[in-house]
């Protein structure tokens, strides 16, 4: 019976050959083409009554890279989430590990600066857990973004 590969998702496709070369056969790469969830594109998606409270959609334009994570995902048991080191590709994995949830899976967080085979493997030896503080701070711009653009620019439209 064969092992089942361990997943790493990153952002980019480019990114994902490279690590398809440092990381041999006991690793599958896919790109998740940066985000996959957002607010909902037509209506305001955060709860004002419960502490702003934001609802994500997955993205109309990401649902079959979506399919393809979950295909990927069934049966392996530890995925690698190597988004950008940043609030962006936090929140990324954060999306990315509540959509492919299960309870027989482990999420661990690759952070690198430079697509380099000793920056990667350096990261994979030392793999960490999804920063929540960066996560937040995400939504909150994120949240607060679609407050004043739905409530504001309503308002500046009668000006």
């Amino acid at each position: 019976m064969s092992k089942k590969k361990n997943l790493v998702i990153i952002e980019s496709p480019a990114k994902a050959s490279s690590l398809r070369s440092y990381l041999g056969d006991n690793y599958e790469i896919i790109a998740s083409l940066g985000h996959i969830r957002d607010l909902p594109i037509n209506y305001l998606g955060v709860d004002e009554n419960d502490d702003f409270k934001p609802s994500y959609m997955i993205l109309p334009e990401k649902r079959r890279t979506v399919t393809q994570l979950k295909k990927k995902a069934r049966g392996v048991s530890r995925i690698y989430l190597a988004a950008d080191p940043d609030r962006e590709g936090e929140a990324i994995c954060w999306h990315l590990s509540q959509i492919l949830e299960r309870k027989d899976v482990v999420f661990r967080r690759l952070r690198f600066n430079a697509i380099t085979k000793e920056t990667v493997l350096k990261s994979l030896k030392n793999p960490g857990s999804i920063d929540m503080q960066l996560v937040d701070a995400q939504q909150a711009r994120r949240v607060m973004d679609r407050l004043v653009g739905y409530k504001i620019s309503s308002w500046l439209q009668r000006i």
